[in-house]
């Protein structure tokens, strides 16, 4: 069996391989049209065609070695393109990186660097504040807010290397909200944290979504967490699907993904 190469945009527009497009305009955000990225020579993914909308929060989903992670790095300019482009407001996203918080994987993080919790944090107000510049009441305040609503307020002064996984994550989402972004781009979040945590995630990630911020996620987890995503991008290193989760989510596409090989989704959350 194989999957049929026909998507939909988040609009519910169905489009051709060919990337044409039938019915309404797409909605804004970002658009992402016929992007090839090769990483270390090899092609890592080929014809991505898709739109990322505001206000919806946003999963990049799929097997292993999928291209997940070099999606996100291919729309930051992080890893090089082959093809393509990606536009935000129709001018491209990599002249626009001042409107962009990226969170990367833990496990691309130095956590032995000597650097304390609200110093990861204040980070975040340097693109506002210039460098060098001393930083203002606000942007202490703002990144006070930011460890506030990822409940470190109490930690502020602890080494980030001391910390747990959970709590290094919830400080650099906190660094992240600091930047007072337009869009945020998270690569595996949820990777090394408890429920709890994973719960304290997800409704920053709303928070964000319902404020009119693009909200892009990679995640790994086909359990019952995909239910909290409002549109996914389904890969493997090509777009498979790309649509709201009740569209993405179904057994074709999924199949296509996954190659046939076994694995578990939430029933209930498509």
């Amino acid at each position: 069996m194989k999957t049929r190469k026909l998507f939909t945009d988040f609009s519910g527009t169905v489009r051709s391989p060919s990337g044409s497009w039938a019915g309404s305009r797409a909605a804004p955000g970002i658009t992402i049209s016929d992007l090839g990225v090769n990483y270390r020579q090899l092609q890592a993914l080929q014809d991505i065609n898709c739109v990322v909308r505001s206000r919806r929060l946003t999963g990049i989903i799929g097997p292993n070695g999928a291209g997940k992670s070099t999606l996100l790095k291919g729309m930051l300019g992080l890893v090089p393109k082959a093809t393509g482009t990606v536009l935000y407001d129709d001018k491209p996203l990599i002249a626009q990186l001042e409107k962009v918080a990226y969170v990367p994987q833990r496990s691309q993080i130095d956590w032995t660097y000597p650097a304390t919790v609200w110093d990861v944090v204040m980070m975040g107000r340097v693109k506002k504040t210039g460098w060098l510049r001393p930083f203002s009441a606000t942007s202490r305040h703002i990144a006070a807010d930011a460890l506030e609503r990822l409940g470190m307020s109490a930690y502020r002064h602890r080494p980030i290397g001391q910390l747990s996984g959970g709590q290094q994550q919830r400080v650099f989402i906190a660094r992240a909200i600091a930047q007072e972004a337009e869009i945020f781009f998270f690569d595996e979040p949820f990777v090394g944290v408890d429920q709890k945590t994973e719960a304290v995630i997800f409704d920053i990630f709303h928070e964000l979504a319902a404020a009119g911020k693009i909200v892009l996620v990679v995640n790994h987890d086909l359990g019952q967490s995909i239910a909290h995503f409002d549109d996914l991008i389904l890969l493997n290193k090509e777009l498979i699907a790309s649509g709201s989760r009740q569209q993405v989510l179904t057994e074709e596409y999924l199949y296509g993904a996954y190659e046939g090989k076994v694995f578990f989704f939430a029933r209930g959350a498509a």
